[in-house]
């Protein structure tokens, strides 16, 4: 049952939030299925995260997943999107949800706004620029404390085959690399369209 995969509805944002998921289903630019931003909340809240970055912001559906969660921990997310149309109706949809105030989200090019963070974090979703999956990872790691996590969204392969017609080989090389790195513990979870799930183990 697709509402099954909402989590425990408690207080009045809760039953906003819920409420604009429903009314909005299917409704999405690109997608990020209900169980994928399952996956993210549940991250975040069994690991009470509290900083989080997301890399593709579209029109904002996994950014609620992540800021509902963060609404939960006290944490804040940053989210970037190139597009301004896409981020013009993600900042509404914020509105909409009740969350806005736990998104600071950012018009313009990831390539050289994520270069210019500072400060620790302790979530990463990245979802978009595909080319540059790995070098979002390298950028970000020094920036992810202990404990933190990096997920990448669209892992699975058959996904990638049938609607990006090649570009697999980015995931494939950021998968390889991520799986080599001895400080990181990588999982994946195929629910939904695949999510790679790296645990920061040590500093190095």
């Amino acid at each position: 049952m697709l509402w099954a995969q909402f989590p425990e509805i408690k207080t009045d944002l809760d039953r906003k939030v819920k409420s604009f998921l429903e009314e909005n289903t299917g409704n999405w630019w690109v997608g990020v299925p209900m169980s994928d931003g399952k996956v993210l909340y549940d991250i975040i809240i069994e690991n009470n995260y509290k900083s989080a970055v997301e890399i593709g912001t579209s029109t904002g559906h996994s950014a609620i997943w992540i800021a509902w969660a963060l609404s939960k921990t006290g944490g804040k997310l940053i989210t970037f999107e190139i597009d301004s149309n896409r981020h013009h109706q993600a900042v509404e949809n914020f509105k909409k949800a009740g969350l806005a105030d736990f998104i600071d989200a950012r018009l313009g090019n990831a390539r050289e706004l994520v270069p210019a963070l500072d400060g620790k974090y302790d979530f990463v979703f990245s979802d978009g620029d595909i080319n540059w999956t790995k070098n979002y990872f390298i950028i970000l790691d020094p920036q992810i404390v202990v404990g933190g996590c990096f997920t990448r969204h669209d892992i699975e392969k058959n996904f990638f085959k049938r609607i990006i017609n090649g570009k697999s080989r980015y995931i494939t090389a950021f998968v390889r690399y991520i799986k080599g790195k001895k400080n990181y513990k990588t999982t994946f979870n195929r629910d939904g369209n695949g999510i790679s799930i790296s645990y920061k183990t040590k500093e190095k």
